[in-house]
């Protein structure tokens, strides 16, 4: 296997933001910080940073490397002349987590879930339709196997409070981009709310958003609890404002075609997500995983609340066979080609 040139350059460099203090019972801990590592080609070609934001039990690695000792997108990003900035969400990676300072996390990710999940939904017997298209995971569907070692060793468990998680999301986003200025956000999975939390919180900060499979569809619940408001756990403004939850009438929306799932949406007259209607945003979604099913409602959502949204089906784009953790399989560049293409021609003048 040819593999590129590693990339050249201007600078590189790590930070945290968001640091908290919190007091213990021997004094005071940090809290709260999202680590950030940042990577500035020498060769740069577009004004906007790309700020990649991994999902749920994963953390930035996810965007640096494959399992399989490929380089990651955020290589193909610098090598596109884009600088990266790759961060671990608070309580993940290199933001060192612990229960007395940020709360109680979940269950640790098991081989058997994950080999479901993401790495061969294909042998399962009862699985979703589109599982039998997965082709492109890099290793073997086998405990043992060298790759999936290297995937799990990376994986942790998520915080157990999910509105915590999506609190922290808005702050730690608003802290980097205060300190970076505008920037493309590039979420995945449960790291999707990051996205909109952001745009929310600073609106004109963020120029662009790619959610690869992002959490949801609307009102549906994930470990640690519901996405009340809609897209996220914790608040967000609409318009005609709402004070709680509870007023966001929600409805049934039927399934535009077979294999895909019945999802929900607000009731019309729906209120709007006035943060986000200036704000360009891809909903990106592989052939073969679960969210093949259901990604369509998290656009339904976004295009009712006005945000412009553009769907990107991989298999419409000639990208077959590929699940949830795309960035890590086997045409994960061909993958990142597509996303580099729609955000250079979406902020072509940014």
């Amino acid at each position: 296997m040819v593999r590129p040139s590693p990339p050249v350059l201007a600078s590189e460099g790590f930070f945290w933001v968001g640091v908290q203090h919190r007091p213990l019972a021997h004094g005071l801990g940090a809290a709260g910080q999202m680590y950030v590592k940042y990577q500035v080609p020498a060769d740069r070609r577009h004004a906007l940073p790309v700020v990649m934001v991994h999902g749920g039990g994963g953390q930035g690695l996810d965007y640096l490397g494959t399992p399989d000792g490929r380089p990651g997108w955020a290589s193909f990003f610098l090598r596109r002349g884009h600088a990266v900035y790759v961060v671990d969400r608070t309580a993940h990676g290199r933001s060192p987590s612990h229960p007395a300072l940020h709360g109680k996390p979940g269950m640790p990710p098991s081989y058997e879930a994950m080999l479901r999940r993401f790495v061969a939904p294909e042998t399962e017997p009862v699985a979703y339709p589109q599982a039998r298209l997965h082709t492109q995971w890099p290793g073997e569907a086998a405990i043992g196997d060298h790759v999936l070692d290297q995937f799990l060793a990376g994986q942790g468990p998520p915080l157990d409070d999910l509105a915590h998680v999506h609190a922290e999301m808005r702050r730690c986003a608003a802290a980097l981009l205060d300190q970076i200025g505008p920037a493309v956000l590039m979420t995945h999975s449960a790291g999707g709310p990051f996205g909109w939390l952001a745009a929310d919180e600073r609106p004109s900060l963020v120029r662009a958003i790619v959610a690869v499979e992002p959490q949801g569809p609307a009102f549906t619940e994930g470990p640690g609890g519901v996405l009340s408001w809609g897209l996220a756990a914790s608040p967000m403004t609409y318009d005609p404002p709402a004070a709680a939850p509870e007023e966001l009438a929600r409805a049934w929306r039927k399934a535009p075609g077979p294999d895909l799932r019945d999802c929900m949406v607000q009731a019309e007259p729906a209120r709007r997500l006035p943060n986000l209607q200036g704000v360009p945003i891809a909903v990106v979604t592989g052939e073969a995983s679960w969210k093949a099913q259901l990604d369509h409602g998290t656009v339904d959502f976004l295009r009712q609340a006005g945000a412009p949204v553009e769907h990107l089906r991989l298999e419409e784009h000639g990208l077959h066979g590929n699940g949830h953790m795309m960035m890590l399989e086997r045409n994960s560049d061909e993958v990142a080609a597509l996303l580099a293409d729609w955000i250079e021609r979406t902020t072509a003048m940014g």
